[in-house]
């Protein structure tokens, strides 16, 4: 290789994608790259190997709205129990990742006040018949529901993100949709995402699928998933996520797939 004649200089976000400059030569070879840290964890249909230096944890719509009492799913008169189940498994998985350099990426609902970016079939998702507060609307006596910023758009106090985690604002069910995730992801290097959060056969699943479709292999919490739609509906997740997307695992697993590597 060229010797500069310089001293070399870093350039880029994440080590896994960074060039060494001089005045005189550029190292496009991102020789920074760790070996892999390979890590077995027990999956279905099949067990899996992943590199923990080239994963992330996706942790979708773990939000008020969702979760707590006095958000959009409660003001609807829907039972948010399922919702807040995934709440301890995570709470508990997450500094797990952390401690292991595992990148953590909060990817959650956050709709401009103007809606000038929502469609009317998005809005109908919300309020079938237009009756009662939809999305960006004022819940009455309450919060603005999804609206980036506000109460119903935060994460529930039971989660606590930290410094160095990722956050992407989405206005789409899926987290891929006209949001920098890709972009991210990729410039880190990643190639592996676990997904958590909810709701399982909604927000977490289409972006699940367009993770697939973009080339991630992706595994899906079982136990860091929820929804508030009937069992079939997750049944139904479960069962094509394995057919044709990716694989069904827990965070026990992939906990232990990490105490047992090297």
């Amino acid at each position: 290789m060229t010797q500069p004649s310089t001293p070399w200089i870093s350039m880029g976000s994440h080590s896994a994608n960074r060039w060494r400059v001089s005045a005189t030569t550029v190292d496009l070879s991102r020789g920074e790259r760790r070996p892999a840290r390979c890590i077995d964890i027990a999956a279905e249909p099949q067990h899996v190997i992943v590199d923990a230096h080239r994963t992330a944890l996706i942790v979708v719509d773990m939000q008020n709205d969702f979760c707590a009492k006095g958000g959009y799913l409660d003001y609807r008169g829907i039972d948010i129990t399922p919702d807040r189940a995934p709440i301890e498994p995570i709470r508990r998985l997450v500094p797990i990742l952390r401690a292991a350099d595992i990148p953590i990426v909060w990817l959650n609902w956050g709709v401009r006040p103007d809606l000038l970016n929502i469609s009317p079939s998005l809005l109908h998702a919300h309020t079938q018949d237009g009756t009662g507060a939809g999305l960006g609307e004022t819940i009455p006596g309450g919060a603005p529901i999804l609206r980036e910023g506000s109460w119903g758009a935060q994460i529930v106090d039971e989660l606590d993100p930290g410094e160095r985690d990722i956050h992407v604002v989405k206005h789409r069910f899926s987290g891929f949709w006209d949001t920098a995730l890709d972009s991210i992801l990729r410039n880190m290097g990643l190639t592996t995402l676990l997904f958590a959060g909810v709701n399982a056969d909604q927000c977490v699943l289409t972006t699940l699928q367009d993770a697939s479709f973009l080339g991630y292999d992706v595994l899906m919490l079982d136990d860091c998933v929820g929804t508030t739609s009937p069992a079939y509906c997750m049944e139904a997740t479960r069962y094509n996520v394995k057919l044709l997307f990716g694989f069904m695992t827990t965070s026990a697993a992939v906990i232990a797939g990490l105490d047992a590597a090297p």
